[in-house]
Order: C-alpha cells, then structure tokens, then sequence
C-alpha cells in the first residue's frame, strides 16, 4: 500500500470512529489487517484497536448474511447515536454544531445525529439551512439524507455547485448501491480492472467514486453520468482508474489506463470531460468549513 493510500485509511478510520461506525471500522481494520508491506507498528496500532471495537461492540459481530449483518449495524449505530432523553439543550447543541461547527466531519456526523431527533422543528431547520447557506457539497447530501431518514416527502431547492437545482428528499440514495445503476456499472469496471493489479485499489474506487457521486449528486455533470452506454461507462472508468492510481502512487500511465478500457480517439472528448469532472471533485473535496464554496 502506498502512502497516500496508508493517509487515505488512517482518515476513514478515525472518521468511522468518531461517528461511532463500529462495525465499519471493524471491516476496515480487517482489510489493513491483511494489506502487505506496511510498518510494523501500523499492524500492531491496528491489531490492537481491532481487539477494542470487538471487546467493546461484540454485537457489531453478529448475523450470518450480508442483509442481517446491515441490519444488526444499523441497530447498533441508532442506538449508539441516539441519546435516550432528548431535550432542548441537547437538540440545540445538535442544530448548532450542525450549522456551526468548522469540520465537516463533525457537521456530518450532527446530521445523522439529527435524524433520530424527536422534533418537527429540526426537519424545518436543516430545510432552510440548505436553501440559505453556503454548504459543502458533501454536507449538502448528507443534509437531504437525514431529512430523507426523518421520513420527509417532497422537494428542497437550492445552489448547488453553481446551479439552481431541485431535489426529491424520498429520492436520495442512503448507500452507494441505491444510486443508478449506470454509475454502478462504473465502479464495477474498475473493480474488475484493478482487482488484479492491487488487491487495495478496489475498496479504495469505492470510496472515491462514493465521495464523487455524494458531490455531484443532482447537479448537470450527474445527470450526464447516467448515460447507460457501454463506451460512457468506459470512459468515467477510466477517469476513475486515473484519479485513483494518481492518488494511490502519485503517478499513473494514462495511455496504458485509456488502453484498459478501449478509450479510442471518438471517445476522446468524453473521457477528457470524466477526468475534468474527477479533477474538480478532488479539488473541492480539500474545503473543510461551514462557509466554503461549493
């Protein structure tokens, strides 16, 4: 694993943690767990956590099956994040870190707070906190999900990357595999792809392609990415496998990576324009405030 990969981890882990996402820390652990190469103490820090979060959430270790292991998570995180008694002093401290506090991760993590919140005003709030604010892209999806989690129906407008857009609360993904299956089919090429240069670089194009949908989501650039044609597919692909590699090595042989997956000079354009799109999404993935920019 690469340094840049290594950063990449320690990150999601220390964010898993702090949302209290026991058991996806605990897969993640596994998975560096298994990962080559690495310095010793890394595996030691790793295996040693891995000890904690099983001691600790023994639950986050229970079902047989993909579907009742989700379920059993889902469980352990509600009531992880839920704080029983939920007074105003409480939901106000919620609501203004949400609003208020300069880390996005922070401001995410208020929001699935805010989803199990007993008050019809909080629902009322995050609505036209998103229609009068200045929010990070990412912080904007997490906003219509929780609203979504709350059980609200109808549309939110507002800016978003520049555009005025319109969007379906109860239409809002909750996991990556409830997006579309066009931009699916894209992370399942790479997938296929990358598999069998590095066994890491599949888990890492899922996070990146997550973080990219969660971006973009509802904007002109998203509706362009579900254009279900094999060669559109190839070409966000290999946008993605470019991006990835660039992140995971600091390099990547571009003309070996359009080679992979048949980018032929008429799709050219197109996968100029994927890369583009995968470049401003990593830039504007760097703000972190309340106030930035999208």
């Amino acid at each position: 694993m690469f340094p840049n990969m290594l950063d990449h981890y320690q990150f999601q882990l220390t964010r898993m943690l702090e949302a209290e996402q026991y058991g996806e820390a605990r897969e993640l652990l596994q998975f560096l767990l298994h990962c080559q190469g690495e310095d010793q103490r890394h595996y030691e820090e790793w295996s040693n956590l891995l000890k904690w979060v099983e001691m600790a959430f023994p639950e986050s270790l229970s079902g047989t099956n993909g579907s009742q292991t989700t379920d059993n998570e889902d469980d352990l995180r509600r009531q992880a994040l839920d704080p029983g008694e939920q007074d105003e002093e409480y939901i106000n401290q919620v609501l203004y870190i949400m609003k208020h506090h300069p880390m996005i991760d922070q401001q995410m993590l208020a929001l699935e707070r805010a989803a199990l919140l007993d008050s019809a005003e909080v629902s009322r709030e995050i609505r036209s906190w998103l229609v009068e604010a200045s929010l990070h892209p990412v912080v904007q999806f997490k906003a219509l999900q929780c609203l979504r989690k709350r059980g609200e129906l109808g549309n939110v407008s507002m800016e978003r990357l520049g555009e005025q857009v319109s969007l379906e609360i109860e239409a809002t993904p909750l996991s990556l595999d409830d997006f579309p299956q066009p931009v699916l089919a894209v992370l399942e090429r790479v997938e296929r792809v990358t598999e069998i240069i590095d066994a890491s670089l599949p888990h890492f194009a899922r996070e990146l392609w997550k973080e990219c949908l969660q971006f973009l989501y509802g904007t002109s650039t998203y509706s362009w990415m579900l254009d279900e044609r094999d060669e559109m597919v190839d070409c966000f692909a290999a946008a993605l496998h470019l991006a990835l590699a660039t992140a995971a090595y600091g390099t990547a042989d571009e003309e070996a990576i359009r080679e992979a997956y048949g980018i032929t000079e008429s799709l050219r354009f197109r996968y100029e324009q994927a890369c583009r799109m995968m470049r401003h999404v990593a830039e504007g993935s760097q703000e972190s405030g309340p106030d930035s920019e999208p």
